[in-house]
């Protein structure tokens, strides 16, 4: 598959809806533009109007256990950080949200649920 980052996290936002009937905040994310090939034009714009390279895959805007806000970045398989994803992560942690990268489905949904405190049958 060309894009298995794309399936995880089509699967993560669907478990997160249904999740979202008993836990109303976790249907709350934000999902920021991905990355991938585009005109130079295209990508220009989306620059001017503030997309940013690095910025995690998806976002939670509630505080929870002292933090801020949830940030994911996912990747599949042994995928690795980008330079601007490490830093976009530290600064994120710095700055006091809780900022992670999940490898593959199952860590981001125990990442969702920990954060939420949300029963998850096994």
């Amino acid at each position: 598959m060309k894009h298995p980052e794309y399936s995880i996290q089509v699967a993560l936002i669907g478990w997160c809806d249904v999740i979202a009937v008993a836990y109303p905040d976790v249907g709350r994310y934000i999902a920021t533009d991905p990355a991938g090939a585009r005109t130079p034009q295209a990508g220009m714009r989306r620059k001017r109007m503030g997309v940013r390279a690095g910025v995690p895959d998806l976002t939670w805007p509630a505080a929870r256990k002292g933090f801020h806000s949830l940030w994911i970045e996912l990747k599949a398989g042994k995928g690795r950080l980008s330079t601007a994803q490490t830093e976009w992560l530290s600064y994120l942690a710095t700055a006091g949200h809780l900022a992670v990268c999940c490898h593959g489905l199952r860590e981001a949904m125990d990442a969702v649920a920990g954060y939420f405190d949300v029963m998850v049958a096994r």
